[in-house]
């Protein structure tokens, strides 16, 4: 997939070669809740296991009654992904009625982001749709009273270039990435980030120790030419996200990172044990925020559950804290 590739160009960069304002009631993990499986829990089953974890953070895909009408009053922050971006883009009647459908009608589910576009590329035509979407969604947010629903897209590291990480900016190829820092800025809503030090790792074994991927780094392995220090590859392409939101004019655009995780299956580097590594690294670590702002980190796991239906590499089946059954696929303390 394009993160993949992307992600692991910047990273090779980061290796061999502001304070931004967090987005305020930081709790703790979230999880994505993905449901490419059969055999897959009720959306009610799938809650209680959320509340019985002490999860407090979920992002959906798509948005689904089911879903919804269960996290009614449970008090769990959403992320909730709209489809169509063109049609969003060029209908405000269309947004309208998402907003009717899907948020006005659970005035009991806690809906803290709305995703318009998830990876989408600079060289995909989408990507032009994306703006006049989140314009769109948010007028529609404003009419019916929910403004508070802070409207973003989610991106892979694949937009942003730069080594070390205080050089970060937007990659030419992702033109449309500065105009919508520029709108998050005026909105006060965060850039959605994807962030995956496992593809990284794994396309540039060579240069990126598995240490530094999975929060195990006994010390300092990248420094900084502005002074700081980052001992773990998760920081490092966080901060270089900061770093572009900065030199496209966005200093004050938080981050919340929507995806993040590592699969236990489907190739050398996926292992249960390094899956564990990660995750449980990730979550113990981001409560402390990264060297360009020490401040506690919103973070969405990817994923609650292994779906087996998923298509692309082996390891896509394989990113879940959870199989199909319910039972953890390898122990994670939240």
């Amino acid at each position: 997939m394009a993160r993949q590739h992307a992600a692991s160009v910047l990273a090779a960069a980061l290796v061999v070669g502001i304070l931004a304002s967090i987005p305020a009631e930081v709790r703790s993990i979230g999880v994505c809740y993905g449901v490419k499986g059969d055999h897959m829990p009720s959306a009610s089953d799938v809650v209680k296991l959320y509340v019985s974890r002490g999860i407090t953070g979920m992002r959906i895909y798509e948005a689904n009654a089911e879903t919804l009408a269960a996290l009614d009053a449970t008090g769990i922050n959403l992320i909730v992904d709209v489809p169509n971006i063109a049609e969003m883009a060029s209908s405000p009647d269309a947004a309208s009625k998402w907003v009717q459908d899907n948020v006005v009608a659970y005035p009991g589910v806690n809906i803290r982001y709305i995703a318009v576009g998830n990876e989408v590329n600079g060289s995909d035509p989408l990507a032009q749709n994306i703006l006049p979407a989140m314009q769109n969604m948010n007028a529609a947010l404003s009419m019916a009273g929910f403004e508070h629903i802070k409207v973003s897209t989610a991106v892979q590291s694949g937009v942003t270039t730069g080594y070390p990480p205080s050089h970060g900016t937007f990659s030419t190829e992702s033109a449309h990435m500065p105009p919508i820092a520029l709108y998050l800025a005026k909105t006060g809503a965060p850039l959605l980030a994807n962030v995956y030090p496992y593809f990284a790792y794994t396309g540039n074994p060579t240069a990126i120790t598995i240490d530094y991927a999975l929060f195990t780094s006994s010390g300092t392995v990248v420094q900084d030419d502005n002074g700081l220090a980052y001992q773990n590859l998760f920081d490092a392409l966080v901060d270089t996200f900061y770093a572009a939101l900065q030199s496209a004019g966005a200093t004050d655009v938080g981050i919340v990172v929507s995806e993040s995780g590592w699969p236990s299956a489907g190739a050398t580097a996926a292992t249960v044990s390094n899956a564990q590594a990660y995750n449980q690294g990730l979550i113990d670590h981001v409560s402390h925020g990264t060297p360009k702002v020490p401040q506690p980190l919103e973070t969405y796991i990817f994923a609650m559950f292994n779906e087996n239906e998923k298509g692309g590499a082996e390891t896509e089946k394989h990113f879940g804290l959870f199989n199909p059954d319910m039972s953890s696929a390898y122990d994670i303390n939240f």
